[in-house]
């Protein structure tokens, strides 16, 4: 694949996760429960996945076993925890601010490793988290005469959390476990996870098989929940793969960011909701600061793809997304 084609897979690719937070909402607007949702979102997307990665296994199934440990966190906290967490954040915000927040991820990985290693960042660097953190108070909307939702934040914050163990997971590099299958036994071990605990009652598990509302029209309940699966999870996945076997990691990874624009613009459009003024000006300003911290990182690090840390990840559905499960996309050839 050429390298132009390589940017608009991977634009293609932002795009597509971005979708997750409109079509998750859909559904918890319709009575769903956030448990529900993230465990049918990575069951059914395990599923569909699940016959590219055996084959990529080649039948070596020791490797499943020599690998439990990234597995096992990579499934509960990058996708179990949070995917729960973005979803939950989306129940309460709007999902521009919820992915504003949950973005913030790369601006909290520069602050750890600041503190690992006692090393202070160079200008670039802190002058892109200036801007992220004061982005943030511009989303908050702290001067509003609206009651501020303090848990919705809280989640939120929680999500980009969860993202940081993802990269730092997913950071490691491994020659013996491809991303695919990574991907997919992580989805299965969140999914796992989640129906544990909805089985105990720690998490509520309810479904809501009525009609939701997309884009302005009522459908079945199962389109939303097939666009979530198909679509911002399996086939975002794909596109994520492609993108990163042509561009390499950190390309493709800094590409990626583009989906907290189409995150805004897909709910727009399917949910009708958009940030005030004062909150897209603070997810702009979130974004810049992103930018530079990545732009300085990328300046700073081996110019070989193959060696990744884990400053080249992006955000995703999530999954995500992110919305809030970006599963792999920056570690070669996976994706969120």
């Amino acid at each position: 694949m050429k390298p132009l084609t390589g940017i608009g897979v991977a634009l293609v690719s932002a795009i597509i996760f971005g979708t997750s937070g409109s079509f998750a909402k859909s559904l918890l607007e319709a009575g769903w429960s956030t448990g529900a949702a993230v465990t049918w979102r990575m069951t059914g997307a395990g599923l569909v996945l699940l016959i590219p990665a055996i084959l990529a296994l080649r039948g070596q199934w020791r490797i499943l076993l020599a690998n439990w440990k990234p597995i096992l966190l990579f499934g509960a906290f990058g996708v179990a925890a949070c995917q729960l967490a973005y979803f939950h954040a989306v129940e309460r915000l709007s999902v521009g601010v919820a992915l504003m927040l949950e973005y913030l991820a790369p601006v909290m990985i520069v602050l750890i490793l600041w503190i690992q290693h006692r090393k202070a960042p160079r200008a670039m660097t802190i002058v892109g988290t200036i801007l992220a953190f004061g982005g943030l108070v511009l989303v908050l909307n702290l001067g509003a005469s609206e009651r501020i939702d303090f848990i919705g934040v809280l989640w939120g914050l929680v999500a980009a959390v969860g993202l940081v163990v993802y990269f730092f997971v997913t950071a490691e590099e491994n020659d013996t476990l491809p991303p695919i299958v990574l991907a997919t036994a992580g989805l299965f071990v969140g999914a796992a996870i989640m129906g544990l605990a909805g089985l105990l009652r720690i998490i509520p598990m309810e479904t809501s098989f009525v009609d939701v509302t997309l884009a302005g029209a009522v459908v079945p309940w199962w389109v939303a929940l097939l666009g979530l699966i198909l679509i911002s999870t399996a086939f975002a996945y794909v596109t994520g793969i492609m993108a990163a076997r042509a561009l390499g990691s950190k390309v493709a990874s800094f590409v990626s960011l583009f989906e907290v624009v189409a995150a805004v613009l897909w709910a727009w459009l399917f949910l009708g909701e958009l940030p005030l003024p004062i909150q897209l000006l603070g997810g702009l300003l979130i974004f810049a600061g992103v930018v530079l911290v990545r732009w300085d990182e990328l300046r700073s690090e081996p110019t070989d793809d193959d060696h990744v840390m884990p400053s080249d990840y992006p955000i995703p559905g999530v999954p995500a997304e992110t919305g809030a499960i970006n599963v792999v996309r920056a570690s070669e050839p996976s994706s969120r």
